[in-house]
């Protein structure tokens, strides 16, 4: 019991994780010292993606999922709950690189975006 709760504590933790990578810049805009923990964050969630590797909370879940008696999963978080919403057709090399750019990306626009925002809310000040 207790297991099986951990286990799905990690899932929501590493849910909340890859929601941090891609939308954090935002709360970034209203905390501004959260940056030290978003950008090192956002190169961990691009290389895991970009580098054949696997997010230490996937073997965690596993290993808890198996001591409740419960089956674990073959693959990475995203391969086994994300990818059939997100990528269709599964998650091929391919398929993870541009995963792992494009959080490279999303976040370079939405920090471009703020560095903007805030030139502008400086300069429009009287």
């Amino acid at each position: 019991m207790v297991s099986s709760l951990l286990a799905d504590l990690v899932l929501v933790i590493h849910f909340a994780l890859i929601l941090f990578a891609l939308f954090g810049a935002l709360a970034v805009m209203r905390w501004g010292a959260l940056i030290w923990l978003h950008l090192p964050y956002v190169a961990w969630s691009a290389a895991v993606n970009l580098i054949p590797m696997t997010c230490p909370l996937t073997p965690l879940e596993n290993t808890l999922r198996h001591r409740a008696g419960e089956a674990g999963y073959e693959g990475g978080f995203i391969d086994h709950y994300l990818t059939a919403l997100i990528y269709p057709n599964a998650m091929d090399e391919t398929t993870a690189l541009v995963a792992g750019v494009s959080v490279i990306v999303w976040n370079v626009g939405l920090y471009a975006w703020i560095v903007r925002s805030r030139r502008h809310r400086a300069t429009a000040r009287p």
